[in-house]
């Protein structure tokens, strides 16, 4: 039994970094000190009013705070926790920047936990890169029911799902295919996705081509056994042999780090964006 008017405390968080070996370390940076800055909070700071406050000491436009969404949900206080930041893409003047997180909130004796992952986009500016949009996830309602292949996703612990990943799975809007596919390759491997289906751009970015993610039928992998697909001291053989057995459970487009051979025409691609994760895609 709790202590008659305790509070209840709320977790630490680290401050998120990214690695040395990404295709451009300071383009995260600034996407995530955003993120950090407008989830997290001490009583008295809640509210759009004060999110503005901290948006803007970090030189950005104040009004991006209104695009905030669950970031600035009503709560006493806050805590909010990076657990990847993931290209959308990457190209010379802009880019995305997938900041996957986790949030505790309080409201009076209560913590809830929670997290979504935000879109950032991002251009080129002096001296650093400069936010221009927020686009907080949008998983939808959990579903009534739930196909058996998505009940067993969401029970194996060899498959690591961030909140806005694990939402999208209990929508029931994700493919069969997919959740087959997660399910054979955590049969060899612990794996760390970052997204699934919301949070991730609609297009291919920079083109106009449809992604294959808004439709529900593909999934990005952060991290493999406990090793980060960024990190240049994680094995490359162990990157490819994931990206091979991806392949192997009928993804028609598997990226990564590594521009492997084999393979169907164009099934294995690598271009900067997936400097930092595998893309695993499926027709249907």
């Amino acid at each position: 039994m709790g202590t008659p008017g305790a509070r209840s405390a709320l977790p630490r968080a680290t401050l998120w970094r990214p690695s040395r070996d990404d295709v451009d370390p300071q383009v995260k940076l600034r996407a995530v000190q955003l993120i950090e800055a407008l989830g997290s909070w001490r009583t008295g700071e809640q509210g759009t009013v004060a999110g503005r406050s901290r948006v803007s000491a970090l030189g950005l436009a104040p009004g991006l705070a209104g695009q905030a969404g669950p970031l600035l949900a009503s709560a006493d206080e806050a805590v909010l926790q990076v657990v990847d930041a993931q290209y959308g893409g990457i190209l010379t003047d802009t880019a995305s920047v997938l900041v996957v997180c986790r949030q505790w909130t309080r409201r009076a004796d209560a913590v809830t936990a929670g997290g979504t992952t935000v879109d950032v986009r991002l251009s080129r500016a002096q001296p650093r890169w400069t936010v221009t949009a927020l686009h907080p996830a949008r998983p939808g309602p959990a579903a009534s029911s739930l196909p058996p292949a998505a009940r067993k996703v969401l029970d194996d612990s060899r498959i690591g799902l961030p909140p806005a990943a694990r939402a999208d799975v209990r929508s029931g809007h994700i493919h069969t295919t997919v959740l087959e596919a997660m399910l054979r390759l955590a049969g060899t491997y612990r794996m760390n996705l970052s997204v699934i289906r919301s949070g991730h751009p609609l297009d291919v970015f920079g083109t106009s081509r449809p992604s294959d993610h808004p439709h529900g039928r593909a999934f990005d992998v952060w991290q493999i056994n406990g090793r980060s697909v960024v990190d240049s001291a994680t094995p490359r053989r162990l990157i490819e042999s994931f990206m091979r057995d991806a392949a192997a459970t009928g993804s028609y487009n598997v990226g990564g780090p590594v521009q492997l051979g084999g393979g169907t025409l164009g099934q294995f691609f690598s271009d900067p964006t997936h400097h930092d994760h595998v893309h695993v895609g499926f027709r249907s």
